[in-house]
Parts: structure tokens; C-alpha cells; sequence
């Protein structure tokens, strides 16, 4: 699957957001998380970037279209980390590591965007599963999943390396915090909801290998499954359905840095592609009418490198290709309104920039532009 890059080619009114008009800096936006890109109802994308004040959100003035408008800054609490996850009725939902203070109290927090451009809900607290603040404040970054009903299922390390879960109930009640069978967890989990609304969770531990859970049925309990003998680099992670109720993660070795492939119950595959800095993109999209998937990564020199397959024929053959791009955090995937590839990076000075695939046969990205 040949994969270009137009840039590549070309060288070879609402809280928080300033008032109509007002020329403001905005601030910049945590390089290590990059950006979020997410379709909503009315076809639309947005991009959504923490900072240390708030969120950053742009929105597309049109569906498919070139024109956005942002950066709009969204008053949030005291932030350290996100995670942002869409359901199938394409509301987009925030969970995040609030403290309330330097050394302060830590809690997790939750929000919903139900519309394109629109305000968030409050953000409400989902508490902590330790009521000693010492041990409140070890837990990592929140990761979240939403099942195809659209309940919220918020996942976490704990102190001793224990995994968590909060899940949203029918009634929009929040059941207490359930202790999955694991420990010696590392922060950096990967959560997956399928189509089927089933939801499966891979969480590396600190001894080479990753613990696994998914449930038998859409909303039920997680199930631990066998373990995965593979050590992901640390925040590259990420989970990607590429069949019926069978997904597939992408990481970065550690020691060599290139990129690796697994399904649970078949063999490690190598992707090549290193060294990676950063969480992997991971898209499933049709290319000249063949299911495919595009993965793309930043490397430590700020390089965007972009590749892409045949869904589950990964050993077929991947070819990495520099996009010419450069971005200050990890690049993230999307399709819009036409169906086609969207790239999002961060500039260096922190703006968002935006690339689109081309009309041309196979993965040809357009140059990005800032928006």
C-alpha cells in the first residue's frame, strides 16, 4: 500500500474562551499528549488538546471542510492528564486526573460533549479509590472506554499497581470502584470498546509482559484473561477493533524502538518503523476499496512517519513513509465526512495543523495547514 505525503512530495463566548474578536495567545496545549480528533453527529471534527489552563478545542466550520474555528479555551479543573472516548451515539467523553491544589486532594473527573462546538456539561468527580490522601494521590491517569449504550467505563492504576474500574450505571448512577484481578501495573493502559459494545483493556506491568480483561457480554463484568508476553514502550500503546470483536495493539519496542504488532492468541508481528516517540495513531479506513489500516507515529526528532496495510495482513507487507511533517506531540487519526484520512499535529509554537487525504490512488496526504 503506497503512502505519500503532499508536503513530502513537495520537497522531494462561552467559560473560558475569549470574547468574540479579542486577539488572545492562546496557551500551549501538553506536547506528550498531542491531540484528539473525533467525528461528531452533525459530521464535523473536532480537535481537542489539554493545557495546563483548560482544554483547547477547534471545530470544523462545515463538514469536510477546510475552514475551523478555534482555538476556543474550555475551563476544566486542575488537570494532569486526559483521556477522551466517543461513543457510538457520538458524544464525546473527558475522564481526567484533577488535583485540587498543589499536594492537594486527587480525584477523577468526568464531562460530556453532546454536540460539535458546543459546551461541555459540568465536570463531575467520580472520587478516588483511596480515601487515604497519601495513596489518593499515587493513581495514574484515568483511561476510559464508552460501551455501546453508552455507559462510561473509567480505568486506573492504583497505589501497589492494582487496576481499577468505575463503570456508569443504566440510570446514569455511578457503581462503586471495583478492583479487576492484576497488580505490579504500569500507568499506561489501553482501553477498546467494539462494536458490538463489549469492552476489552490491555495494562502492561512492570515485569515484561500485559495484562488483559475483557467482558462476555456488552456492560457485563471484566474478565481477566490470559496474559500477553509483551513489554510496550511506556505511552505507546494503543488499541485498534480490526475485526469483529477482535482488536489489535500497536506499540513501540523499548529496546529497539520499532513498532510491533498483537492479537491476542497469534504470534508478535514486526512493523519496523522505530524509533517512536510517543502514543501510535491507529485508523481502520477503506483504501481503493480494500479494509485497511494507517498507523502513524512521531519520532524523538519530531518527524511524522505514516504506514499502511491490510487490515490483519500486516506481515503482507508496511511500508513507513516520513510525511514530511514535523510535530511537537504524538499525531492522531481520523476520518471525516467524506471518509478521508485527517492527520492532526501539533506545530511546534503549539497550533494545530491539519492534513487530508488527497483524491490521488492509494494514501496520499495533502501538505497540512494551520487552522
Amino acid at each position: 500500500m503506497g503512502v505519500r505525503s503532499g508536503r513530502g512530495a513537495m520537497r522531494a463566548g462561552r467559560p473560558g474562551a475569549a470574547a468574540p474578536g479579542e486577539d488572545v495567545t492562546p496557551p500551549r496545549p501538553s506536547a506528550a499528549e498531542g491531540v484528539r480528533l473525533l467525528l461528531g453527529r452533525d459530521h464535523r471534527l473536532t480537535a481537542i488538546a489539554r493545557t495546563t489552563n483548560g482544554l483547547l478545542r477547534w471545530a470544523q466550520r462545515r463538514p469536510g471542510g477546510s475552514d475551523w474555528e478555534g482555538p476556543e479555551l474550555i475551563a476544566a479543573p486542575r488537570l494532569t492528564g486526559l483521556s477522551v472516548a466517543q461513543g457510538a451515539d457520538g458524544f464525546v467523553h473527558f475522564a481526567g486526573r484533577r488535583v485540587s491544589e498543589p499536594g492537594g486532594t486527587v480525584a477523577v473527573v468526568q464531562a460530556v460533549q453532546y454536540q460539535t462546538g458546543r459546551p461541555l456539561t459540568q465536570w463531575r468527580s467520580t472520587g478516588n479509590p483511596h480515601k487515604d490522601p497519601e495513596r489518593a494521590r499515587s493513581v495514574t491517569d484515568p483511561g476510559i472506554a464508552v460501551s455501546a449504550a453508552g455507559l462510561v467505563h473509567v480505568f486506573l492504576v492504583r497505589a501497589g499497581g492494582g487496576v481499577m474500574m468505575r463503570q456508569e450505571a443504566a440510570n446514569g448512577q455511578w457503581r462503586s470502584w471495583h478492583a479487576l484481578k492484576g497488580q505490579l501495573a504500569r500507568g499506561d493502559l489501553a482501553a477498546v470498546a467494539t462494536a458490538s459494545g463489549r469492552i476489552e483493556l490491555l495494562v502492561p506491568d512492570t515485569r515484561g509482559r500485559a495484562m488483559r480483561w475483557q467482558q462476555d457480554e456488552a456492560d457485563g463484568e471484566m474478565v481477566r484473561c490470559p496474559n500477553i508476553p509483551i513489554a510496550p514502550g511506556a505511552g505507546t500503546l494503543a488499541g485498534l477493533e480490526t475485526a469483529a470483536d477482535r482488536v489489535t495493539y500497536y506499540w513501540a519496542d523499548p529496546a529497539t524502538g520499532g513498532v510491533l504488532a498483537h492479537r491476542p492468541g497469534e504470534w508478535v508481528i514486526p512493523l519496523g518503523g522505530g524509533p517512536v516517540d510517543g502514543r501510535i495513531a491507529a485508523l481502520r479506513v477503506p483504501l481503493d476499496g480494500y479494509d485497511c489500516t494507517v498507523l502513524a507515529h512521531r519520532t524523538p526528532g519530531g518527524d511524522v512517519m505514516l504506514a499502511a496495510c491490510a487490515t490483519e495482513n500486516e506481515a503482507g507487507g508496511l511500508w513507513w513513509a516520513p510525511t514530511g511533517e514535523r510535530s511537537a506531540g504524538p499525531p492522531v487519526l481520523a476520518r471525516d465526512a467524506y471518509g478521508r484520512v485527517v492527520m492532526a499535529t501539533l506545530g511546534d509554537e503549539g497550533g494545530l495543523r491539519i492534513a487530508v487525504q488527497s483524491g490521488e490512488p492509494g494514501l496520499v496526504m495533502g501538505p497540512s495547514l494551520r487552522v
